[in-house]
């Protein structure tokens, strides 16, 4: 579970199919992260402007607009934003194109709460990975700039 005092990962999960959204609501919610809903690509685009998530699920066929197209309109984010696409129209052309967009993962429907854990614990894995590279990288580069500035102290003293 959750310790309390650590932030809980945020997941948003888009899909038209009410039964999906509150299935995967369910599963995630129990597992300790805190899980938002969007019917819609616009309702996901609108709560994505309010809120950063670590983990998108796009389903891949929504009403308003095809979900590797609204993969490709985000914007990346620090650390990256993790994005699995959940889809029952599994394909070459699809896969391909989905991590051409910036998709990380697949889920198949019908979506098992094993696989979607699984998935779901492989990519936050990932994005803490990426965001300790990004934190150690950053502090190299600081230790590099003060140590350069120090030297131009010295040489002019």
């Amino acid at each position: 579970m959750v310790c309390p005092l650590e932030e809980r990962s945020k997941i948003l999960v888009i899909d038209d199919d009410e039964y999906i959204l509150e299935s995967v609501k369910e599963i995630l919610s129990h597992a300790g992260y805190l899980v938002h809903t969007a019917k819609s690509g616009q309702e996901a685009l609108t709560k994505l402007k309010d809120r950063v998530y670590n983990i998108l699920l796009v389903d891949i066929v929504l009403p308003d607009i095809e979900g590797l197209d609204l993969i490709e309109r985000l914007t990346d984010t620090l650390p990256k934003m993790r994005k699995v696409i959940i889809t029952g129209y599994a394909s070459l052309e699809n896969a391909l194109r989905a991590l051409s967009l910036g998709a990380n993962a697949f889920i198949m429907k019908p979506i098992s709460p094993k696989d979607l854990l699984g998935v779901v614990e492989k990519e936050l894995k990932s994005q803490r990975e990426e965001l300790k590279d990004l934190q150690e990288n950053m502090a190299e580069y600081i230790r590099n700039e003060t140590k350069k500035y120090e030297r131009m102290d010295e040489s002019r003293g």
